[in-house]
């Protein structure tokens, strides 16, 4: 029988994110630019965007573990860029691309067949934890700090926070931390079920790679479409909210608030608001 439809994918486009798979077909995809924290650009926004195509394609890989190269796991949005592009024309037709590239990245992570297992290794903030949250389970550094800060830079926590964490605390605490961008230590966020696990730092990876290994051992099948009847409710949230929210983020890139937030955060000064 012709079998060729399963070798693997190639990955050699991909500069930001490094994919590598092991005898067990546990494939370990890497957002690799500790220098930035990992933080996702226009640039890297792309591969984050396409990366789950291929590897849903892959059928050498049978569960995946995603994680950040260095201290962090992703910074999330880069902010110095942000600043940069605040007020410009350049930043007005971002803002007008935001909505369907990030809606994107969420719909073609609850595509993946494949369970994904987030390796949480460093600091997660903004859209770097939303990506952890949108994977199937999650392992975090019990010291990591955690936290979707939006509105600290003056956005809505548009790209899928106001999806993923009303469905994992509860809307009242997703209120909180998304209105008050509060940070939490991994450990903390495990006692909260925001995530599935805390360990220390040095052992996130390899637990992960456990839980991925004992997974990818189970029948394919089974595995495969228990997570794709779970994940009809995801998609149903994603669908129902996600549009509104990003669009009311794309909004607030237009504010005065939000211009003066990013300068302030590259400037290292306390930022004075407007309402407007």
């Amino acid at each position: 029988m012709n079998r060729t439809w399963l070798n693997p994918v190639s990955y050699d486009r991909y500069s930001f994110i490094k994919v590598e798979v092991d005898d067990n077909g546990v494939g370990t995809v890497t957002m690799n630019e500790p220098e930035k924290l990992n933080a996702v650009g226009p640039e890297q926004h792309r591969e984050v965007e396409d990366i789950w195509l291929d590897l849903a394609r892959d059928e050498s890989i049978k569960t995946i573990v995603f994680t950040g190269a260095g201290r962090a796991f992703s910074a999330g949005g880069d902010v110095k860029r942000m600043a940069q592009r605040a007020g410009t024309q350049f930043g007005l037709e971002y803002a007008l691309r935001v909505p369907q590239n990030t809606l994107r990245i969420f719909e073609h992570m609850l595509l993946v067949p494949q369970p994904i297992i987030a390796a949480v290794n460093g600091d997660a903030i903004g859209l770097g934890l939303t990506l952890a949250l949108f994977a199937d389970m999650s392992v975090v550094a019990d010291d990591a700090r955690l936290g979707d800060t939006h509105v600290k830079v003056g956005l809505v926590a548009g790209d899928g926070g106001a999806v993923i964490w009303p469905l994992l605390v509860g809307p009242q605490r997703a209120k909180e931390f998304l209105m008050r961008g509060k940070l939490l230590k991994g450990a903390e966020a495990a006692n909260l079920g925001l995530v599935n696990y805390a360990f220390p730092k040095e052992d996130v990876v390899s637990e992960a790679h456990k839980i991925a290994t004992e997974i990818a051992g189970n029948p394919l099948w089974a595995v495969r479409w228990s997570k794709a009847a779970v994940n009809k409710q995801l998609k149903a949230q994603l669908n129902q909210i996600l549009e509104l929210s990003i669009a009311y983020e794309s909004l607030t890139m237009l504010t005065e608030d939000y211009k003066e937030a990013v300068n302030a955060f590259a400037d290292k000064r306390k930022p004075e608001f407007k309402g407007f």
